[in-house]
């Protein structure tokens, strides 16, 4: 038999229980505990869509997501690595044997294009990409990256969703189901593929997981517009508007049969929205209400480089949904093809200076003509701008090819805009552009940072799901405050 408590003893014990809850609340305050409550979206089911405020202050209002499909080389491009310059065609130190994704490793192979310093900063960027090269003191480079996968479906998967399998809700998601949206008669969130198709996870990289539907991104372009939206040529438009306004009445009727059904109210929203952007999308998606400077400036006119073209009206298609409001924009730079090796994405295996030098140019002038053309605006001011790809390419080419293979532990992004220091560099891979060792970042820190600008605690940030809090960081990642404002 136990002895039984003391008064003195209850005493000391209830004295310490308080004395912890008070040094836990400290902690918590601080941001110091190990556990924090969920802090998820009060969401109006009559007005889902609807701007809602962040946990703490934002220093951005919209993202745009520029994404380079294929895993683009960060050694051809931001990553300037003098001794691989040195070494060129000599065997990697240590790696002599090293087999990576698609095998065996040659000797370490500099880029075909030379570097030189861009800017007041004076930053190392690559001939390849020229006109981003300009922008050199308008960004904040990241060159520490790591990944988890070097596969392309499932890096994107990772760098998209922060998860490599299928079925996980995209950023894109996450943050309008958090913050909704500015504009009510455009989608909250808007993905455009690539003019040539779509990035190989295809759909996941926008797509809801299991988050509510209506926050998914809806994917169209500038060359293709949004599916099933024209009003039929047999119906005239009097009647379209009164058969949208007698639907309109069936579901409040409806609604009102079944009170305080959120699903039920979430769905006619949806409609509603559906049926307003039949007006609202032609009209952001009219480009030719740009003048012939702004266009010349993207190069959409460029007639000798299609691909750029196409490119570059997608940008200036994502620049007036950012203008509209629209709370989250991802460009797509780079499809998938099935049948080998092409020129449609950055995945250099075989012939890398042959593929990139046709697909530089297309990423190239309308990535900075969108830049520049936000700054001018002032929408630089509120808008983060995250340039990323799934993973890095190696400092060798493979054996027997011209090309460099999947590489996932060190890889380069940036950020500009709202909320991050620019010129700036954080973190660095080693000499020979490798492995991450200054500063190791891992994409659960990329996704944090870029919640935390939004205002929003990735901790926090939870939907509960199959009995499990989820979160766009899984249980991981840190803000890397080092890059901030």
């Amino acid at each position: 038999m136990q002895n039984p408590v003391t008064r003195r003893q209850l005493m000391i014990d209830s004295a310490q229980g308080l004395g912890g809850m008070a040094l836990a609340s400290l902690l918590y305050q601080q941001g110091w505990s190990a556990t924090k409550s969920p802090m998820r979206p009060v969401i109006d089911p009559d007005e889902p869509f609807a701007s809602r405020q962040s946990h703490f202050p934002a220093k951005a209002q919209w993202v745009l997501m520029i994404f380079c499909s294929g895993a683009c080389s960060q050694l051809d491009t931001f990553d300037y690595k003098p001794e691989l310059i040195k070494r060129h065609g000599q065997p990697m130190p240590g790696a002599e044997k090293l087999v990576t994704f698609q095998g065996g490793q040659g000797n370490l192979t500099k880029s075909p294009w030379e570097f030189r310093p861009r800017g007041e900063c004076g930053k190392m960027i690559s001939d390849l990409v020229p006109h981003l090269g300009e922008l050199a003191d308008d960004l904040c480079f990241i060159h520490s990256l790591t990944g988890k996968t070097n596969t392309h479906g499932p890096g994107e998967n990772f760098m998209s969703t922060g998860f490599t399998l299928d079925g996980f809700p995209s950023m894109g998601t996450w943050i309008t189901w958090a913050l909704g949206t500015e504009n009510e008669n455009l989608p909250a969130y808007v993905a455009i593929p690539d003019p040539r198709g779509t990035p190989q996870s295809s759909v996941n990289n926008w797509g809801p997981g299991f988050l509510p539907a209506a926050f998914q991104g809806t994917d169209f372009n500038a060359t293709k517009p949004l599916r099933n939206l024209a009003r039929p040529n047999s119906i005239d438009p009097q009647t379209d508007a009164k058969t949208r306004s007698f639907l309109q009445a069936l579901n409040q009727t409806h609604l009102e049969q079944y009170p305080g059904d959120s699903e039920l109210a979430a769905r006619i929203s949806s409609y509603e929205l559906a049926a307003r952007m039949q007006l609202s999308v032609p009209e952001v998606s009219d480009l030719s209400k740009e003048s012939a400077t702004t266009v010349a400036m993207y190069g959409a006119d460029d007639a000798e480089n299609p691909l750029k073209a196409a490119y570059a009206r997608n940008c200036l298609l994502a620049r007036r949904l950012l203008e509209q409001g629209v709370r989250f924009v991802q460009v797509f730079n780079g499809a998938y093809q099935t049948g080998g090796e092409g020129v449609s994405n950055w995945d250099g295996h075989k012939h890398l200076h042959e593929q990139y030098s046709k697909h530089g140019p297309v990423l190239d002038q309308p990535t900075a003509a969108l830049l520049r053309d936000l700054k001018q605006r002032g929408l630089l001011e509120d808008t983060l701008v995250v340039w990323c790809t799934e993973f890095g390419r190696m400092p060798t080419f493979q054996a027997g090819a011209s090309g460099r293979d999947h590489n996932p532990k060190g890889f380069t992004a940036w950020l500009a805009g709202a909320g991050v220091k620019a010129p700036f560099t954080y973190g660095g891979t080693d000499e020979f552009g490798y492995q991450a060792v200054e500063n190791v970042a891992t994409v659960y820190d990329f996704h944090a940072t870029i919640l935390h600008i939004l205002g929003l605690d990735h901790e926090r940030l939870t939907f509960y799901h199959n009995g499990i809090d989820r979160r766009l960081t899984d249980v991981h990642g840190h803000v890397i405050h080092d890059i901030l404002t």
